[in-house]
């Protein structure tokens, strides 16, 4: 029996260690390498441009489906979570009394306990789908890119479209998903080895510059780990050195979008297991600020060490993300006034993701971490645009929050985005209930401005 199965089993070692030489060799040669050198053969952007004309056949063949079977494609007030028509109060409450009552809706108005149903709705419509609520949702898409998650209006229409999606679905499962993350391991080790080793080294010139080299060849594969594609734009206003480069969150990922471009600061708090593990060499090798948990809260213990940082122009510039949380990129929300009474110059970073090819918002209260990246990493691509835009300074009689406020608007016009003034705490807090006076007042007026309207005639 062992000298049936020999050979064989010798064929299936030498096939797999033939499709691992080779799996390494394309890894190296067309992925590794061009990101130590910051080089692109183009191959990205061709993927690109045939996954648009893919999105666009299939978009097509839906329409003339949903056409055929005459059904609506796309329904009406999808974008938020609450479908609602258009009404007035006035108009809806007539409507519940004239379900759930036969008197004369002309007799002279009065309250009626079913108007209570009507607050009570909108009430619960305000709380799940409020202005905030709309930020820490999926951006639905006007097309269909064969995600069955990027948009709930599209449904089965043809065989060879199911076909086309299940095609899809082998190709970023079978073959993108373990290449990317293959590089990603790939770049998290060499980002854990290099700057461990570097942090050996004497503080000095040398040191910085290998520190450098190591943080943008790192972050570059993890960039390529999934599938991003980036334009940047401006460059001569990159942050300087003791600078505060400033730009609207949607990601985690949005560090790397940057630090692939240019070495920063990092700021944020220790965290253990795998992040932490990262987080102890970089400082090695790159004067990053961490924080311990109990030192979070201490705002003045934190302004100080950034602002020390801040001072030193030979140290890198501060990367932090004043909103605190992310959003779906749709828009920039209320930016803490605390990165902007440090002093000095701020940079100004506008990011802007494109969804067709990949969600990258990162609802942290319905996805954990490893959820996300994985849902990224079997995404078609990450496709983003990153607006350097040119150094703001605090202006004489300016404090904080104006400063703050400037700066955000700056950014939200740079990348589309809508300019809100609500904090992103929100997200995680109730929603005060400052419009009530304003809803009373208008059922007050449809009472007694029917009753003045009435006596007059």
């Amino acid at each position: 029996m062992e000298l049936f199965f020999n050979p064989f089993d010798s064929l299936v070692c030498i096939l797999l260690g033939i499709s691992f030489t080779v799996w390494f060799t394309l890894l190296l040669v067309f992925i590794i390498v061009p990101a130590i050198f910051g080089v692109s053969f183009g191959i990205r952007r061709l993927y690109m441009k045939s996954l648009l004309k893919v999105f666009e056949w299939a978009t097509l063949r839906m329409e003339r489906g949903a056409k055929e079977k005459n059904h609506p494609l796309y329904k009406p007030y999808s974008n938020a979570i609450i479908a609602k028509h258009p009404t007035s109060l006035e108009e809806e409450i007539k409507e519940i009394r004239r379900s759930g009552s036969n008197r004369d809706l002309d007799s002279a108005p009065e309250f009626e306990m079913s108007d209570i149903f009507y607050f009570a709705r909108r009430g619960v419509e305000s709380i799940m789908d409020d202005e905030v609520t709309k930020r820490f949702s999926a951006e639905e898409l006007e097309s269909w890119n064969l995600l069955t998650r990027s948009n709930y209006n599209f449904h089965y229409i043809s065989l060879r479209l199911t076909v086309l999606w299940g095609l899809g679905l082998l190709i970023r499962y079978g073959i993108l998903l373990p290449l990317r993350v293959t590089l990603a391991f790939t770049g998290v080790g060499l980002l854990v080895f290099l700057t461990s080793f570097i942090g050996l080294l004497p503080n000095g010139r040398m040191k910085s510059i290998l520190s450098e080299k190591a943080h943008l060849m790192c972050n570059r594969i993890c960039v390529r780990a999934l599938t991003a594609i980036i334009t940047y734009h401006d460059s001569e206003n990159k942050p300087k050195n003791g600078g505060i480069c400033v730009a609207n969150h949607t990601s985690p990922i949005d560090v790397i979008i940057l630090a692939s471009d240019g070495c920063y600061a990092m700021v944020g708090q220790i965290h253990g297991g795998l992040m932490g593990i990262i987080q102890r060499s970089m400082v090695k090798a790159c004067p990053h600020i961490w924080f311990e948990r109990s030192e979070v809260k201490d705002r003045h213990l934190v302004a100080n060490r950034l602002s020390d940082h801040a001072q030193d122009k030979s140290k890198l510039p501060i990367l932090i993300f004043p909103e605190g949380t992310c959003i779906n990129n749709t828009s920039v929300m209320m930016f803490k006034k605390g990165s902007f009474e440090i002093g000095g110059t701020v940079y100004p970073v506008a990011i802007k993701y494109d969804p067709r090819f990949g969600d990258a918002f990162w609802n942290s209260s319905k996805f954990g971490m490893v959820n996300y990246l994985l849902r990224m990493m079997s995404s078609w691509a990450i496709v983003c645009s990153v607006w350097y835009l040119p150094p703001m300074s605090r202006e004489e009689g300016e404090d904080a929050v104006q400063f703050a406020n400037r700066v955000k608007a700056a950014i939200a016009r740079q990348g589309g985005l809508v300019d809100l003034l609500w904090d992103g705490g929100l997200k995680r807090g109730k929603v005060k209930d400052t419009f009530k006076e304003e809803q009373q007042k208008l059922y007050s007026k449809m009472l007694v401005g029917t009753q003045e309207d009435r006596s007059r005639s």
